[in-house]
């Protein structure tokens, strides 16, 4: 299933090379293109899951990245919808709500990525999703329990995957800002709601809202995540 389209690559070989690539896989008439990124010594890989009208464009998780890539783990950035599907979520937002589907792609795209890696370097994954990404974050670590070690939430709502947050077993950080009341609350319930025998935490970040816009936030949020990765994907 991989693409042989001009200008973007297969994963044969991978990772032969550290550096970034653009990457592009089928499933069924579906292509998702993506960006690989993978730093000289990789400890672990991160798939990023977006949230709701965001893409792998999307500034706040490209400087999430570039922080985790600075400790040693490579990032994957994925569009979980096609162009096509996004121009017309953009019209419709008919796609950015289907936690359900957003779930099978990157259940997908872990997959695939896993059958490549298998015969390079088998390295433990993670997910980092933001907003509605959370939820299909938590959906795909359930179903992949024995591929995904590690879960990050940023302004997340894993309230979302509620009818799966028991079957976690990912270690699990849900990140929320202080100022974001209404999605505070619902991590508190979903955090009560991850099974207890997990490795799991609520941290609360002081003076952010929901996008972690103000001065040295999203900063907090990469440190975090960085700490988590490394603890439970590192060797």
């Amino acid at each position: 299933m991989e693409s042989k389209r001009s200008g973007w690559h297969s994963l044969e070989g991978w990772p032969i090379q550290a550096g970034t690539r653009q990457i592009e896989i089928q499933l069924g008439r579906v292509w998702l293109q993506g960006e690989l990124t993978v730093p000289a010594k990789p400890q672990g890989i991160v798939l990023f899951a977006h949230g709701s009208g965001s893409s792998r464009f999307s500034p706040r998780n490209q400087f999430v990245a570039t922080e985790l890539n600075k400790a040693n783990l490579a990032t994957c950035l994925f569009d979980l919808l096609s162009l096509e599907e996004e121009r017309e979520d953009q019209v419709n937002a008919r796609y950015r709500f289907d936690i359900a589907l957003l779930a099978q792609r990157l259940v997908s795209v872990t997959d695939w990525l896993e059958s490549h890696l298998q015969s390079i370097n088998e390295l433990p994954m993670g997910y980092f999703g933001a907003s509605t990404g959370a939820a299909a974050a938590l959906i795909a670590a359930a179903q992949r329990p024995d591929l995904i070690k590690a879960v990050v939430s940023r302004g997340g709502r894993p309230d979302m995957a509620v009818h799966v947050l028991a079957k976690v077993q990912a270690a699990t950080l849900l990140l929320v800002g202080g100022l974001d009341d209404v999605v505070l609350e619902l991590n508190r319930k979903a955090y009560r709601q991850l099974p207890d025998d997990i490795c799991k935490e609520l941290v609360i970040i002081d003076g952010a809202g929901h996008l972690f816009e103000e001065h040295g936030k999203l900063a907090q949020v990469a440190q975090y995540a960085a700490q988590w990765f490394e603890k439970y994907l590192g060797d």
